[in-house]
This record gives structure tokens, C-alpha cells and sequence, in this order.
């Protein structure tokens, strides 16, 4: 089931590995960044690998936050989905990678990690010194009070308002925990309040919706980061959404090394000191 998400790559080139491992060696200071290519081998889907991808496989796309502003209906088709998918979202379990770049914390070369992925498996994992750039989809806040919620006990919320509830069709999940549902399903659903601000409040998980900006703060607090470092090492991101690629871009600029592990090109490509076409795990067991 997990490898059906891991694209095939080329045998590794143990002349680049020898090149990465001696670049790696000699960093200190190292930020890493991670995307959706190490929860792959978790068994969590991601958007843009070629063939495989949710975006190969499917027209349909995640809901914006400008569409899960507008209506409840919106609102009420996304948390059904999201409300489906969460047992299976919430199961996928680390893999070696989450675990090594936690232990790698007790290095004084490792300074910061930041990832693109909404999974929280890296702070499952024990990670930190980490900033999830793109929120977590383990926290719901309400958008009146802003107070934060489990997201596990928000489902009980669910469960107890859908008593009877069924859904007769339920497609593949997708990366960041939707899943695809008829619309009919939809009519009954009910999706409950923040019970600190009752009816006409609204509650999202605690995520940056395709639409929406990371906080101004997050940004600034990861070139901090990348201004402080001397090397940076870019872990299964195809580098396409500018919220990742500009910290790269920004690296590149600095002049400092540029590690890259991705299965297929990525759009920072140009500027790596050296790139590996591997699976993460396959590479950080050398590491």
C-alpha cells in the first residue's frame, strides 16, 4: 500500500552519494527542509509526483480558503471529507527519516528544520526545532477566538453531532487529509461549533489552505534561519509552491551548499550542489 505513493527512481549513483555525503560532512549550522515526498513512505499521498500524484490521478483539487469562506456548504463538504479521512490521516505512522532528523537534534552541527507538510509526523517523531510552514492538520482553531482544539477530540465532536451518518462511497485520501465523498452524503452532516463561541462561529484546522499566506512571522522567523546557516539540505519537495522554494532561492544567495533529495526534478534544481534522484530513506541511512 505505502510504495503504491513512492515513485520508481533510477538505481542511486554512489558517485553523487560520495559527493553529497562529503558536502554534508563539512556543513555546519545545517537547516533541512522537508515536503511531501518523506511521508510517502508513510503512506500519505502527495500532490505532484509524475504519475502518481493526487494531481496525476485526479482533475479535482483542494479547496482554497477563499471557497471555505464563502458558504457552509463549503465548509460542511470539506470537514465531511476531512471527517472520513482522519482515521486513516491520523494512523500513518514516521518513518526512519521523521526519526533520524529528530535524533539529529542532539547534534550541535543540526540548527533548524523546516517542513511543507501538514502531517505532524516530524513532532510525532520527537523533532523540536521545527516549523511547519504550513500549520498542522493535527490542531483546529476557531477563526472568531482563535482557541486551538485537538483534532482528535474535535472528531469525537463530529461523531457524537453525526450519530447514523454513513457514506456508501469514499475515494483515496489525499495529502492533506480530504478524501473524496458523493455530494449527497453531504445534505445530513452537521459540523458542530466552538463551544467557546457557539453558533456563527467557524472552525478550520489549523492549516494554510491553497489561497491563503503563511504568516508573516513564520516567514521571516525561517530566512532568519536560513540567514544563520551554512548549508541546507532539501528533503522530498519538489520546491513548486513558492513558500518553500524562496528560502532555497534565498540560500542559493548566500552562497552557502545546497543539498537536494528528491525523486524527479525539482524547481531548484540549478542552484543544488549536488541533487540525488532516491527515496529520503534510502540516502539519510548513510548519513
Amino acid at each position: 500500500m505505502i510504495s503504491k505513493y513512492v515513485p520508481k527512481s533510477l538505481p542511486l549513483s554512489q558517485e553523487k552519494l560520495k559527493e553529497f555525503i562529503s558536502v554534508f560532512k563539512n556543513v555546519d549550522k545545517l537547516v533541512v527542509m522537508t515536503g511531501a515526498g518523506i511521508s510517502t513512505e508513510s503512506g500519505i499521498p502527495d500532490y505532484r509526483s509524475k504519475g502518481i500524484g493526487v494531481y496525476a490521478r485526479s482533475k479535482n483539487r483542494p479547496i482554497t480558503i477563499q471557497e471555505f469562506l464563502s458558504s457552509d456548504r463549503n465548509r460542511r463538504r470539506y470537514w465531511a471529507r476531512n471527517f472520513i479521512a482522519w482515521p486513516v490521516f491520523s494512523s500513518a505512522k514516521c518513518n526512519e527519516t521523521h526519526y533520524k532528523l529528530s535524533e539529529w537534534e542532539n547534534d550541535d552541527r543540526f540548527l533548524w528544520l523546516i517542513t511543507q507538510n501538514v502531517d505532524g509526523l516530524h513532532s510525532a517523531a520527537g523533532s523540536k526545532n521545527v516549523t511547519e510552514l504550513h500549520g498542522c492538520g493535527r490542531l483546529v482553531e476557531c477563526l472568531k477566538c482563535h482557541d486551538t482544539f485537538d483534532r482528535a477530540i474535535v472528531q469525537d465532536w463530529f461523531t457524537e453531532l453525526n450519530t447514523g451518518w454513513t457514506v456508501q462511497e469514499i475515494g483515496e485520501m489525499r495529502p492533506d487529509g480530504d478524501v473524496e465523498i458523493p455530494e449527497s452524503a453531504l445534505e445530513s452532516f452537521k459540523v458542530p461549533d466552538c463551544p467557546n463561541c457557539g453558533p456563527g462561529s467557524i472552525l478550520k484546522t489549523k492549516v494554510i489552505f491553497f489561497g491563503d499566506n503563511v504568516p508573516r512571522k513564520v516567514v521571516d522567523d525561517c530566512y532568519d534561519k536560513i540567514d544563520e546557516c551554512e548549508g541546507l539540505m532539501v528533503l522530498g519537495s519538489s520546491l513548486t509552491v513558492m513558500s518553500g522554494y524562496r528560502f532555497v532561492y534565498q540560500a542559493y544567495l548566500r552562497g552557502v551548499p545546497i543539498l537536494i533529495v528528491n525523486i524527479g526534478p525539482t524547481r531548484a534544481d540549478e542552484f543544488a550542489t549536488v541533487k540525488l534522484d532516491a527515496k529520503c530513506t534510502e540516502v539519510m541511512k548513510y548519513l
